[in-house]
């Protein structure tokens, strides 16, 4: 059932808006038709029952050789006149309110010639002589005359169009066409901010640093807009503080490891000289990809859109110069994609070392999609427990079964990395192969 229910605000409060107008206009057409038949119904049977009693008046009062000669002129399609011996309509009194609504016109039309017997029929069929024979309501009256004749004269009351009619449905055509439209352009008007804090959210987690959304629209709106810019602000102070402070503390731990290393030169032992000057320069370098980290993460690299395949190309060659066995599969096709190329080099320099330097070797592909950009990085190392898969991604944190410190990592490479690749919207995926190394997979959206 719910598949049948639209899925976005703009098209569910249209069809609410279509679907509850349509019923008020139905009901509202209803009313007025069935108060306009009751109008006319009366207006009718007044106008006919003065008629019927004007033209009673004047045969009652003509003479008796004249009485024909009327009969035979005040006949006419509209009200046919007929005068025969006995009476066209039964005693028996017709039910309904179309003839209580004559009944009365006649009563009080009659009142002047004194309490009058006469006898009224409504029939529901043909109108002989009117309209050509159309389907008409016709109303049947027999009153006596003085000569113990009855005058029969029929009266046509033509019903109102039904419910269903060609004009209804015009009229419903073009209130659902107006109400479509305006209600099409209300609804968009109303849900296009939402879109717009779509974008700025998917955009918030992409660049902390994006400008503000303009404070416009409805007040509601606005602040809503204010809020979500007040709530950026504060991200933006947050990571800068974060990121100073890690600048600042890796900055200051130069200098004493720089007095470590000079006092380190002093001690006799070789063997213990050796371990401390060791540790320093793990600690140096400890504090160099720490600063490296925070200036990368403060800097404000321009976007720029270039030639993926050709970027990863020469990542892979200034690795393979380097004496690393690296290999590309990629077609020949240009990829163009808009990012922040000393950046994204960065990344993908980080990923192949790291499969070069834990895995022996490093098989890279590149595949191009509608919607994204997979580079796939083998490997031919140990892998990584599906447990300890996270951890790697954490400042600092190295796996000791494969990445012990005669490697030379930090444990920030792989940290850089993601952070990198999902500042460009993207991800990175590990996983092990069935037949042996660990798959990294890094998917960028267009």
């Amino acid at each position: 059932m719910k598949r049948w229910i639209p899925d976005t605000i703009a098209t569910r409060t249209l069809l609410v808006l279509i679907l509850g107008l349509t019923l008020s206009h139905a009901i509202s057409v209803g009313l007025y038709i069935t108060d306009r038949t009751s109008a006319l119904m009366f207006s009718g049977g007044e106008h006919i029952g003065e008629r019927i009693a004007t033209i009673d008046r004047l045969i009652r009062n003509a003479p008796e050789a004249e009485r024909q000669r009327l009969i035979e002129l005040a006949d006419d399609p509209r009200l046919r006149i007929t005068r025969t011996r006995d009476s066209a309509v039964d005693e028996q009194p017709t039910d309904g309110w179309q003839a209580d609504t004559l009944r009365n016109a006649l009563v009080a039309h009659l009142k002047n010639s004194g309490e009058r017997d006469f006898r009224l029929r409504h029939m529901a069929g043909m109108a002989p002589g009117h309209m050509g024979g159309a389907a008409v309501e016709t109303m049947m009256v027999s009153l006596p005359l003085p000569d113990k004749t009855w005058l029969n004269i029929t009266a046509p009351v033509e019903t109102p169009e039904p419910f269903w009619s060609l004009r209804f449905g015009l009229s419903m055509a073009v209130m659902l066409a107006a109400v479509a439209m305006l209600s099409a352009l209300v609804v968009h008007h109303l849900t296009r901010p939402l879109a717009t804090f779509a974008r700025a959210a998917q955009r918030l987690g992409v660049d902390v640093k994006a400008p503000p959304l303009p404070e416009r629209g409805p007040a509601e709106v606005r602040q809503v807009t204010r809020a979500f810019n007040e709530m950026q602000e504060r991200i933006r102070r947050f990571v800068d503080d974060r990121t100073q402070m890690i600048a600042a503390i890796s900055h200051d731990l130069g200098t004493p490891i720089t007095r470590l290393r000079l006092r380190a030169e002093f001690v006799d032992d070789d063997e213990q000289r050796r371990k401390m000057l060791a540790d320093l320069d793990d600690m140096e370098k400890m504090v160099f990809s720490a600063l490296s980290f925070a200036r990368d993460d403060a800097s404000q690299e321009p976007q720029a859109t270039v030639d993926f395949r050709t970027l990863l190309q020469r990542v892979c060659d200034d690795s393979s110069d380097a004496g690393n066995l690296v290999t590309l599969e990629a077609d020949e096709d240009t990829v163009p994609y808009d990012c922040r190329p000393v950046a994204m080099r960065r990344a993908l320099n980080n990923l192949i070392d790291n499969a070069v330097k834990y895995g022996s070797r490093a098989h890279v592909s590149l595949r191009e999609g509608p919607d994204s950009v997979l580079v796939t990085i083998d490997d031919d190392g140990p892998g990584i427990p599906d447990d300890r898969r996270e951890d790697v991604f954490k400042p600092f944190q190295r796996l000791e079964q494969s990445r012990s410190r005669d490697t030379g990592g930090t444990g920030l490479g792989l940290t850089v990395a993601r952070t990198i690749v999902r500042g460009h919207g993207g991800d990175i995926t590990l996983s092990n192969r069935r037949t042996g190394g660990l798959r990294v997979e890094i998917r960028l959206p267009r």
